[in-house]
Formats: C-alpha cells, structure tokens, sequence
C-alpha cells in the first residue's frame, strides 16, 4: 500500500513517539511523489535542524550521500566518508541522520560497504535511503529497511512529450519489437521529441527576450540587453537538460513498471503503459531487464558528460531495446 507523504509522516511520527522508529527507512515513489520532503520532515523530528536546511547541507549531523555529478554514481569514497561521519559523536543530544537520495545509483561496492552500516548501525543514527527505482537494489539491503512507499503525485500531469514517449513504447508490443530497425526507429522519435523540446523552448525564451528589448530599449543601457541575451540562452540550455532529465527518467520508470511485472509485483508507476510493460517482462528474464536499466544507466551518465546526444541516444537504445 502506498502513502501519501502526510500519511507516512504521520505513522513515523507515531513510531517515534513510542520509541519505535526503525534505524533504517528506504523510502520509495516516482519523481514528484516528495520522497525528499518526508526525509527533510523525518530528520527533522529526530534532529531538530529545520527541514529546509536538511538537502542544503547545513544541517548538523545530517550527512548527505548523492550520485556524483561527473559519474551520476554513488561510489564507495562517499559511503566511507558517510560511514565515518556516522561514528562521530553527535552534537548536542542530536540524532546522526544519514540521507542516501537515488541509493539505487550505488555502485556494487558502495552497495556492499552501506551493507556493514545496515548490519551494525552506529548509536544514535538514523538511515534513509531514497529511491524510484527499489527494485534494482541488492536484496541485501532491501531485507534490511522498512519500505516507505509514496503515491505517485495524481496532480502532476504527463507532459506532452512523456506522452509521446508512451505512445512510441506502446508500440513496442508488435511483432517487429526488439528487431534493430524497431531499436533505431524509437531513437529517431525520442531524438524528434527532443527536438521538438528545444525548439520550443527556444521560442518562448526569443519571446520573452523580444518583450523585454520593446519594453527596456529607450531607457537601458545595450550592455544590459545584451546580458539578458546571454541570460535567455543560459536559461534556454538549462530548461532543456531539465526537460531531457524528465524524459529519460520517463524511461526508467517505464522499465522499472517492466521489472515489477517480471517479478509479480502489482504497482504501476505508468499504467498508460501497462500493455507494452507486461509484454515487455514476459519477453524478457529478470536479468535481462535489470541488464537493460543498467545500460539506460550508463545513458544517463554519457548525457551527463556531453557526449554527442544523438549519437549516444541510437548506441545506447541498440543496447537497451534490441533482443
């Protein structure tokens, strides 16, 4: 059963209350569900730091574990320095909080080393790992968390192009699925749905440059336009990797909603998608698509690293959808 943040919070709250509360909660849920907001709120409680400060990494002895901007993974560097920030004594009666986000970003001996701070967790500490995707998680640590699940967020609509993309995954059901033409036709159609995302990006920030030369022109100085100019185009690029993180997130879910089929699990996070997702599992072993996240994985980290867009995206989904 799922949970609204406020629910959860709630029945944690009372776990608390009556000295009950786990040493480790992995809490889970699609992007939007508020797995950082119910962390934040959490450690809180148990820490006294305001909530707001938890992610901003201000807050006394909240210790703070993320995939790594270069390599989008967790590597073991960052679990040591965790660990070893864990058995430090805490300040002021403050309970040690330790906060993994995307934990299912850890790699394999991250994973391992994190499993030695489940198995003996330090005096006075609370784990929290976040994730959308658990089920890529060893059963290791999974065996040893409470799972929090969090609803999917019912008022955050698709976007178009996630949409789209459903629609091009959708298709996957038919004969010709897992064939190479198939795998580079749906390249060619997220590579068109990018397309589409910038290019429209672009016209609402020439828009809004264009509105603020007719509005500025006779009373500011050229040196200031000229700024907001740089300023559009900076905006244009950053709303862009944004929209393209959207997307492929899309893409983890939908492969993480085939996973859940392979396994017997029940919930959906897409179930637009459910036809193409449950064919996809009974075409496919657990392995195989788990292989298949993986290689999505390593998407995400070349896009990371600016490696040729189009050019990464049609490798990466010969790997990912060809059988």
């Amino acid at each position: 059963m799922a949970f609204t943040p406020q629910v959860a919070l709630e029945y944690l709250a009372s776990a608390q209350k009556r000295s009950r509360l786990a040493h480790a909660y992995l809490i889970t849920g699609a992007p939007g569900s508020g797995k950082r907001e119910l962390a934040a709120e959490l450690a809180h409680r148990v820490n006294g730091a305001p909530a707001e400060e938890i992610f901003a990494g201000s807050a006394p002895d909240v210790h703070l574990a993320s995939p790594e901007s270069k390599s989008r993974r967790i590597v073991i560097e960052q679990i040591r320095s965790l660990e070893h920030a864990l058995q430090m004594r805490a300040s002021d009666g403050r309970r040690k909080v330790a906060v993994i986000s995307e934990a299912d970003r850890m790699m394999t001996q991250a994973a391992n080393a994190f499993l030695k701070t489940l198995e003996e967790p330090p005096n006075n500490s609370l784990l929290l790992l976040l994730s959308s995707i658990p089920e890529v998680l060893p059963a290791t640590i999974l065996s040893r968390c409470i799972e929090i699940p969090l609803a999917s967020p019912a008022d955050v609509p698709l976007s178009n192009e996630q949409n789209q993309l459903l629609d091009l995954l959708n298709r996957l059901t038919t004969t010709s699925a897992g064939s190479v033409h198939e795998s580079y036709q749906l390249a060619q159609g997220v590579h068109s749905l990018l397309g589409q995302m910038r290019e429209s990006i672009q016209n609402e920030s020439t828009a809004a440059l264009k509105r603020e030369e007719a509005h500025y022109k006779k009373t500011t100085e050229g040196a200031w336009l000229d700024n907001r100019e740089d300023h559009y185009k900076a905006l244009t690029e950053s709303l862009y990797l944004q929209q393209r993180a959207q997307l492929i997130e899309t893409l983890f879910l939908w492969w993480a909603d085939a996973l859940r089929a392979s396994t017997g699990v029940a919930t959906r996070e897409l179930p637009q998608a459910r036809v193409s997702t449950e064919a996809m599992a009974a075409r496919l072993t657990t392995p195989e698509i788990l292989r298949r996240i993986r290689r999505l994985e390593e998407l995400r980290d070349h896009l990371g690293r600016n490696i040729q867009e189009a050019l990464a995206i049609e490798v990466a989904f010969l790997n990912i959808f060809r059988f």
